[in-house]
């Protein structure tokens, strides 16, 4: 059903049935259903033998609607046999991995359309984006690759053309994270390029032990860089005129949000074994350092850790928004406390948990649909190919975490070598699916069955005038004494990208008494009572 509400806004309701089980336990199980699901991808680092922190990082995933029929989708990176860095006996692998897309047929499964979108990448691939950076409504793909980087512009026909040289973003770096934002409030997405190391083509490879390799401060790092949106299909590097350029950064991932509620978007980069940046906007396209201020920079003791991919959410519901960084020891949980941050991994059990693992893809989701974020970790061994379970934390809602995963589903009892992660509603059903990627193994589909047994809403705002998500665009959703807040920024954890929709558990509670969107031109709209179990999507028509 649609209906215009007010003067500004359109309001979409869409009627989405129930399909899970109604006897189940108290909380939702995760079923493994990716053969049946049509999903085959596997990912290879390029090799057979793992022997250096290229092939060891890994690959993300990337849900997006390339399509625009209102079912996410799914793009997987893959690692390729690389020259200087690859064993001469890898040759074989040589031109025969690439990138896959596999498009959402909206009846549970998937159908490969890599090669008729034409977006398979055969680069060393390792993170990916998408945001709709040409303001025409179709949602574009950016690769992140050990070497030059690769822009698909959506045709809006279910194919993409490479723009990669021509638009300026073929960064020849190893990158790893792109979120898009609008830092400049031009109606354009820029967008923030997370830089790794540079590797040396294996001369330490006569130096370090046999039982590992060599770890990331035997590198040197590589700048970030902030690409500012032309208009015109190009970009052009302003990282050191915005205040960004920071030496020893060796990026793993990075992400943006209003972590000082002031209305401008923030940069958090989680940099490995090294301080995290906190890049604090300014506003007039600058911004300002503050990491070590806010404690933000290094761990519980002071150390700099082995941090991979953040991702910011409101744990505690206090109306701001704290960091989870997975990281090779127990892990980062930063609580926001409005003039600083505090590390409240061991007092939450964060850490009990999770110290025991190698983490890597973290994701704050609400998986029971209770209005408090929950927490899945994917882990696996960092220099060899060594198994470990992935973790799944409820939210107790009194600052707790309590460990779920033996109850959660059969997936949670094997081990796997697990790295990026993202969460998505593949099945349009309100409750939040789990896509894991593993080296050098098959990526995993995890299907949430129960979590729609709470009610649920999900929140889509959307910019007329620019034809596209209003990304940056912050939503805080009232029910009774429970505030939860979300801002649009889809890329978020470790080099993957999550779905779009903002997705709010409502408990048992019908409806949301508000529904407030702060748009990124600073305006506020507001909606009361607004019915559960629907996509609720805004259309706002600017200033």
């Amino acid at each position: 059903m649609r209906q215009r509400i007010g003067y500004t806004v359109f309001v979409w309701f869409l009627s989405v049935s129930f399909s899970k089980a109604a006897d189940m336990g108290s909380l939702p199980v995760y079923t493994d259903v990716t053969a049946e699901a049509g999903i085959s991808f596997k990912h290879s680092y390029g090799d057979f033998d793992l022997t250096n922190i290229v092939e060891g990082t890994g690959a993300g995933v990337c849900a997006f609607d390339y399509n625009n029929d209102g079912w996410m989708d799914l793009y997987f990176t893959n690692g390729a046999w690389t020259p200087g860095v690859s064993d001469n006996r890898g040759r074989r692998l040589r031109g025969g991995l690439f990138n896959q897309l596999y498009r959402n047929n909206g009846d549970g499964t998937f159908s490969d359309v890599t090669k008729e979108a034409g977006v398979g990448d055969p680069s060393p691939s390792f993170g990916c984006s998408a945001a709709d950076y040409d303001n025409d409504g179709d949602v574009d793909l950016y690769v992140l690759n050990y070497g030059p980087n690769v822009l698909y512009r959506n045709n809006g026909d279910g194919t993409f053309t490479d723009v990669s040289a021509e638009s300026g973003l073929a960064d020849p770096r190893w990158s790893l994270s792109a979120p898009w934002f609008d830092y400049n409030g031009d109606g354009y997405l820029d967008v923030y390029v997370a830089n790794y190391l540079e590797y040396d083509d294996g001369k330490f490879r006569a130096y370090y032990a046999a039982a590992g390799y060599p770890g990331p401060l035997s590198y040197n790092a590589q700048f970030d860089a902030l690409y500012r949106n032309n208009g015109d299909g190009t970009f052009t590097e302003v990282t050191q005129e915005a205040g960004l350029l920071k030496e020893n950064g060796r990026a793993m991932s990075a992400t943006v949000a209003d972590l000082n509620n002031d209305g401008l978007l923030d940069i958090y980069v989680a940099n490995d074994a090294t301080e995290n940046f906190y890049f604090e906007n300014q506003g007039g396209g600058k911004f300002e350092e503050k990491g070590l201020f806010l404690g933000l920079a290094f761990g519980e003791h002071g150390q700099g850790v082995s941090s991979m991919g953040p991702v910011a959410g409101d744990i505690d519901r206090n109306g701001l928004l704290d960091i989870y960084i997975p990281d090779m020891g127990y892990s980062s949980l930063l609580m926001n406390l409005g003039d600083y941050f505090e590390d409240h991994t061991t007092r939450a059990r964060v850490a009990l948990y999770c110290g025991q693992y190698t983490g890597w893809g973290g994701l704050l989701l609400d998986y029971d649909n209770d209005g408090h974020l929950d927490l899945f970790v994917a882990n696996g061994n960092a220099h060899h190919e060594y198994t470990e379970e992935d973790v799944l934390l409820h939210n107790n809602g009194d600052g707790n975490f309590t460990d779920v995963s033996a109850s959660s589903g059969e997936y949670f009892h094997t081990k796997k070598v697990g790295r990026g992660s993202t969460f998505v509603d593949y099945d349009n059903d309100g409750d939040l699916d789990i896509v894991v990627v593993n080296l050098n193994d098959e990526a995993k589909l995890l299907r949430n069955d129960g979590g729609n047994r709470h009610n649920w809403l999900k929140v889509v705002p959307k910019l007329a005038n620019l034809k596209r998500d209003a990304i940056g665009a912050r939503v805080t959703v009232i029910v009774g004494e429970l505030k939860q807040i979300e801002d649009l920024i889809p890329v978020r954890g470790y080099l993957s990208q999550a779905d779009s929709r903002l997705h709010f558990g409502l408990g048992k509670a019908d409806k949301a008494d508000l529904v407030e969107i702060r748009w990124p031109d600073g305006s506020v709209d507001q909606f009361k009572d607004v019915p559960a179990n629907q996509i609720f999507e805004v259309i706002h028509e600017g200033k």
